[in-house]
């Protein structure tokens, strides 16, 4: 479990990031009249954010060179 943790940490922070912006953002902001299909739930929206912050946190992330690719560069 510890080296699942270690190797996932950024990617679980910004899951755990993007799902408390989401429920910020239903909070703060929100939709009063229901017709929003995400902004009107916290639950939707609380989904909505952590799946942005999976994609974002993913984005930054270094590829790992391959074999190949050190031999190339090396």
């Amino acid at each position: 479990m510890q080296q699942f943790l270690k190797k996932h940490k950024w990617t679980l922070l910004s899951i755990v990031l993007g799902a408390a912006a989401g429920y910020a953002y239903w909070y703060f902001i929100g939709c009063t009249s229901g017709t929003c299909p995400i902004q009107s739930h916290w639950q939707s929206s609380t989904l909505f954010g952590a799946l942005l912050g999976y994609l974002l946190g993913g984005s930054f992330k270094k590829k790992e060179k391959t074999e190949e690719e050190k031999t190339i560069n090396s």
